[in-house]
Order: structure tokens, then C-alpha cells, then sequence
């Protein structure tokens, strides 16, 4: 039977890390991930919420391995990769979601702050490239997707060190596609916008700030986490194949405005 398009979505036996998936917009990419047939590996600071989306996938009926991890450690980032390839041999989505931010003026903002986001966000993400890399280079195959934000591509008020570093994160994304393209090694981004997570909840939960939040979101409602899922799924499946250093926004149509 000839190939039809929804086949081209599936994620059969692939293996998958995703970083900073114990909780909000990674646990739901490595469940999407899950469904569409891939095996998970995930990784987080955190080992009982961890463990927990571990579960969640095995109830899948999908192989699923939790690693606790630090993406500022480069030791245990190296591990991760390490014991990832001794389980499964081999890796072929890296989601780099692990992440962070807040809302503080610059001037309020420490050197000692700046540099755990920036570390947090973007050193991360060149880490976990440069791990994973030589795997994927080695079998000329694999697929990255990088976390960023609409942030990266619109400034906000109080929020430079975030800003900042998803930017950095694009321009990382283009400029690893550029490099990795004769290895068959696609890059691309997402980027998006006001999602509701248990980090953002006190904002979307409360009526005065929410409201200020939603009305400057064209469709008036926040993102679910959940509705990354798709998208990732796409940038890790066959169906984009001819997509590299790409960035996807999904914001309701904020940074349209």
C-alpha cells in the first residue's frame, strides 16, 4: 500500500529525548511524541514528576526511560546522552525544551541572574547540540527542535535576559541548520507564545492580571500546552523533511499585531 500523508506523522520506534519534560509544555511534547509511536527518554531536574511522565508514556504502551538531569551541568548532560545510547543506540529527536525566565527590570537584574538565564536558555541547548551531534552526524540522520519564544522575536518590557536568550536560541537554530544540512541533520524552532502552565498559572489564574495578559492575544485566549504537541510531531516526523532553520510561532496571533 502507498505511503498516505497521516503516515508520514508517525514516529514509529524512533527515540526521542526531551529535556525539562517533567512538567507543562514538555511533558506534553514527550506524551505527543509517545502517541505518535516514538520511544522517550526524558530528562528534568525533578525525579518524581519525572518518573510520573514516564509512567504516563508507558501507559502508552511506549518504552520510556527518566533520567534526572541539570542542562547546566555539562557532566550531566554527557551522561544523559551516554546512557541513552547504551538503552536505545541511538537518538533521533533531540527537543530542547528546558527552560526559564521572569519578569524583572534590568537595572533590578544581578549579574549572577542574567547569567542563570542565559545559561538556563541558551548554554543549555549548546550543550545537549554538541553531546547529541556526533551521534546523529554518525548516522547522517536526526532531527533537533529548539525551544524559543515569541519573545525571541518581539522585546517585552522587563524581560531582556529572556529575550535575549530565546533570540540567541533562533539565531542558534538558522545558523546549526546551515552547518548540520550536509549531515542530513535538520534544526528548527518553536517559538511560543502565552501558553498556561503551572509556572504561568499565576497570571492566567488571576482575573485583573490575566485579562491585561489575554487582551493583547488576538484569538483572546491563552495557549494549552498540549496544542504543542502537533507541532512537534511534525518537526519530528518525516512529513517536514525539507524544513531546516525554520522557526514555527504559535502565539494566537500575537507577534502578527
Amino acid at each position: 500500500m502507498a505511503e498516505t500523508v497521516l503516515d508520514r506523522f508517525k514516529l514509529n520506534d524512533q527515540v526521542c529525548l526531551v529535556t525539562g519534560a517533567s512538567r507543562g509544555l514538555g511533558r506534553a511534547i514527550a506524551l505527543a511524541l509517545a502517541e505518535a509511536g516514538a520511544e522517550v527518554v526524558v530528562t528534568a531536574r525533578s525525579q518524581a514528576a519525572l518518573e510520573e511522565t514516564a509512567a504516563a508514556i508507558r501507559q502508552q504502551g511506549r518504552r520510556a526511560l527518566a533520567i534526572p538531569c541539570d542542562v547546566r551541568d555539562p557532566r550531566a548532560v554527557a551522561a544523559v546522552v551516554d546512557r541513552t545510547m547504551a538503552e536505545f543506540g541511538r537518538i533521533d529527536v533531540l527537543v530542547n525544551n528546558a527552560g526559564g525566565g521572569e519578569f524583572k527590570p534590568l537595572l533590578e537584574t544581578s549579574e549572577e541572574e542574567w547569567l542563570n538565564w542565559i545559561d538556563l536558555d541558551l548554554h543549555s541547548v549548546f550543550r545537549m547540540c554538541q553531546a547529541v551531534g556526533p551521534r546523529m552526524i554518525e548516522r547522517r540522520q536526526g532531527k533537533i527542535i529548539n525551544m524559543a519564544s515569541m519573545y525571541g522575536l518581539n522585546g517585552e518590557r522587563t524581560a531582556t535576559a529572556y529575550c535575549a536568550s530565546k533570540g540567541a536560541v533562533i539565531q542558534f537554530t538558522r545558523a546549526l541548520a546551515l552547518e548540520w544540512a550536509e549531515h542530513n541533520i535538520r534544526v528548527n524552532a518553536l517559538a511560543p507564545g502565552f501558553i498556561y502552565t503551572a509556572l504561568t498559572s499565576f497570571i492566567f489564574d488571576n482575573p485583573d492580571l490575566g485579562s491585561a495578559f489575554i487582551s493583547r492575544i488576538p484569538l483572546k485566549r491563552v495557549g494549552q500546552p498540549e496544542e504543542l504537541g502537533p507541532l512537534v510531531v511534525y518537526l519530528a516526523s518525516d512529513a517536514s523533511a525539507f524544513m531546516t532553520g525554520s522557526v514555527i510561532v504559535i502565539d494566537g496571533g500575537q507577534t502578527a499585531a
